[in-house]
């Protein structure tokens, strides 16, 4: 192995151990799966091209590159998302099967990553958005946000400020009980497949609402729905009209209780729930089929 094949071999090694950091800051920015796989890919290559021997601390280059990135591409798909067909929502992280441990570990997992927070997060300018993120998820102090957004102490604080201004009534709260809220789950289908509105309806919580993503290319809601009485009718409703034949996967979406239909091996919808004080307050729909092409094979 020459000398060069060796650099490239640390620097590979020394960035692969940041990629899990990265990409989740990359998906919390952008909202996208594919977006932040890009977004991490092409601070890969700035790392490599970059003279490694002036970087003192390779974690917070990193960070710092990929904080831009991610900037630059949401200021694009900001103005994207706006001629959206319908309602916008994340593309789903889906996992089959719990790999948190602990009640406490999946109320951090839920709060961080969860579809609600997600679609808040929307309204916050990019800057704004890097900044809270960095402040709130990665702990990162402000010298720290204000060298990533090349930017002042002072108007990195006034930036994680108006964000937490923005969440501060938004920013959902979510039920710390693991089993619980997998319970209150496995009722919400089981009301859904019985057809029963009023049973459906006590599950859900009074200002519950029904997000539903089909991007022009499936059958959703363009509208959300507000109100127990309204949502339970749209389930029953829809009930009717599912292909005969669907699959039913239990899964975490985001690190919420959800679940997955599959016609045959063709992903048909996720779903996930979003739990507070033992009611559903918030039911995400994703049918477009793009943010549902990167579903683990079940």
């Amino acid at each position: 192995m020459t000398k060069d094949d060796a650099a490239q071999e640390d620097a590979s090694a020394r960035f692969e151990a940041h990629r899990r950091r990265l990409f989740g800051l990359a998906y919390r920015m952008l909202g996208s799966v594919g977006d932040a796989e890009d977004a991490v890919q092409d601070t890969y290559l700035r790392w490599h091209r970059a003279d490694r021997s002036a970087i003192l601390n390779p974690e917070a280059w990193l960070v710092t590159a990929c904080t831009r990135l991610c900037i630059d591409r949401l200021r694009a798909a900001k103005a994207e998302r706006e001629h959206y067909p319908g309602i916008w929502l994340p593309e789903p992280l889906v996992e089959l099967e719990v790999t948190v441990t602990g009640a406490e570990a999946a109320h951090e997992m839920a709060d961080d990553l969860s579809m609600a927070l997600l679609v808040v997060l929307e309204r916050l300018t990019p800057a704004e958005r890097a900044a809270y993120l960095l402040r709130e998820a990665f702990d990162y102090d402000y010298p720290q946000i204000a060298v990533a957004l090349k930017k002042t102490e002072a108007a990195c604080r006034q930036l994680v400020s108006r964000a937490q201004k923005h969440l501060k009534d938004a920013r959902p709260r979510f039920a710390a009980d693991e089993a619980a809220a997998r319970a209150l789950a496995e009722k919400f289908s089981r009301a859904t497949k019985a057809g029963d509105a009023a049973q459906f309806a006590g599950l859900l919580a009074e200002d519950a609402m029904l997000w539903s993503d089909g991007g022009g290319k499936a059958a959703a809601a363009l509208n959300i729905i507000h109100g127990p009485d309204k949502v339970a009718r749209f389930f029953i409703g829809i009930r009717r009209k599912l292909p005969p034949g669907l699959r039913q996967v239990n899964a975490r979406i985001n690190g919420q209780p959800g679940w997955l239909l599959l016609d045959g091996e063709v992903p048909y919808l996720a779903l996930a729930l979003d739990i507070m004080d033992g009611a559903v307050r918030n039911v995400f729909i994703m049918r477009n089929p793009d943010k549902l092409a990167r579903l683990p094979a079940v």
